[in-house]
């Protein structure tokens, strides 16, 4: 989140956690191999920013899932009504039970 706002360096983006800078470097390191987050070294100061280009590839795949998942919640949806249908048509009495009720009454 915090190369969001733009670059920061590397103890910049270590600060907030508690963790020591060569575990944190692994997780740069793992954003970099994904082309997430590119980094550049200037004397002792490694540098980082996002790289929104390699986003793209990421949210046309999230888009993807969300039309997948959107067509089976509606296919879930559908099945749903058709059980609570089902459900209520067999709580109703039919027309057959309501004459011999009647006939036991009278």
């Amino acid at each position: 989140m915090r190369l969001c706002a733009g670059e920061a360096s590397v103890g910049e983006l270590a600060d907030p956690f508690e963790m020591a800078l060569p575990s944190l470097m692994k997780h740069i390191h793992v954003l970099e191999t994904s082309g997430l987050v590119l980094s550049e070294k200037s004397g002792r100061v490694r540098t980082c920013r996002l790289s929104p280009d390699a986003l793209l590839s990421a949210e046309d795949w999230f888009q993807h899932q969300r039309a997948i998942w959107e067509a089976r919640l509606d296919r879930f949806e559908v099945y749903v009504m058709k059980l609570k249908k089902e459900r209520a048509a067999a709580k109703r009495p039919s027309k057959s039970n309501n004459k011999t009720t009647r006939r036991k009454g009278s």
